[in-house]
């Protein structure tokens, strides 16, 4: 047995939808502010974790007065000379 959509059925459904988008359209203007403050605010306090956790690793780092490090760099510098040949070439006009 087939049956036919209505008219009317047709109509109501083409107004649910264009409500439910005007429906959500209006209620994200309303509500991102919020979300953008509340995604700022967590990007703020990740950033002053990662900030804070640095600036701690630098003030260990700090030397006292008259406290005397030496670092040193090794001497030998470890290269590959046998990385490959250099070939000459010539450009044709």
């Amino acid at each position: 047995m087939l049956q036919f959509a209505s008219v009317t059925g047709f109509v109501r459904m083409i107004l649910i939808i264009l409500l439910i988008y005007f429906g959500i359209k209006i209620l994200s203007r309303l509500f991102a502010p919020f979300l953008i403050k509340y995604v700022a605010k967590k990007a703020e306090q990740r950033f002053g974790d990662q900030f804070g956790q640095f600036g701690k690793q630098q003030q260990e780092k700090q030397k006292k007065e008259g406290e005397i490090t030496i670092d040193k760099i090794p001497k030998t510098k470890t290269s590959n000379k046998n990385v490959g040949d250099y070939v000459d070439y010539e450009e044709i006009d």
